[in-house]
């Protein structure tokens, strides 16, 4: 229901203008801009969803196992991508939730997940913000996909430096100890949905919060994944 009165939204804000390029639009998004955004393929770690031959489970996830189990991400962070991303994330655009949520829906599955939690914001971000943008996006998904949306099955216990203010390798230390789960989630299978995976340090730290709390599997749904820049 939100996540259709989203499109309606959308449409009206829009006014049949791409949001790009502001050419002639169906939607959001022209049909030359769409086809400019940096899908997928398939030959991707299952687990990390950074590039690996045939798709097999790339070494790094064979040496270094995360908590979480697998992840699905519908573009690579890059342009025009990127644009959509941040438009939401910093710029209040509400109106590309549903857009990007339904980029990330057609290439995820809902059969045998028992609910999403998007990413918790922490109480000041989210009071300075005034919205978190993956349950936003979580909206949408839930609605495709027709899986329960549980926020409130993790949250920030404490406030933590923005990761994209941070070295690569300080991100772990960062949100270590940084979630709590308010309840049991005893053998559910989670999907933990984010707008964009970069090392993979708080869906990791989250992915292993669930599971002391008895989740027996948790995947990440990712709108948008980073890659190396040797990759």
């Amino acid at each position: 229901m939100l996540a259709s009165l989203g499109r309606q939204t959308a449409s009206l804000l829009f006014g049949g203008s791409c949001y790009l390029c502001r050419g002639a639009a169906p939607g959001v998004l022209c049909e030359r801009c769409d086809a400019d955004l940096p899908r997928l393929g398939r030959e991707y770690c299952p687990r990390c969803a950074l590039a690996s031959p045939a798709g097999a489970v790339c070494g790094r996830c064979l040496t270094q196992p995360p908590a979480y189990d697998a992840t699905t991400a519908a573009l690579a962070y890059r342009f025009p991508a990127d644009a959509l991303v941040q438009a939401l994330k910093f710029r209040g655009e509400l109106a590309l939730a549903p857009l990007l949520g339904d980029l990330l829906a057609g290439r995820v599955s809902g059969r045998g997940v028992d609910c999403i939690v998007p990413v918790p914001l922490s109480t000041e971000r989210l009071r300075s913000r005034g919205y978190n943008q993956s349950l936003e996006i979580a909206r949408s998904v839930a609605d495709a996909t027709g899986v329960r949306l549980a926020p409130d099955a993790c949250r920030r216990s404490r406030d933590t430096s923005a990761q994209m203010e941070l070295p690569l390798e300080e991100r772990a230390k960062n949100v270590r100890g940084a979630f709590e789960c308010p309840r049991l989630v005893e053998g559910a299978t989670i999907a933990v949905l984010d707008d964009v995976m970069t090392t993979g340090a708080t869906l990791n730290e989250i992915a292993a919060t669930l599971k002391r709390a008895g989740a027996a599997r948790v995947v990440n749904w990712v709108v948008a994944r980073t890659f190396p820049l040797h990759a």
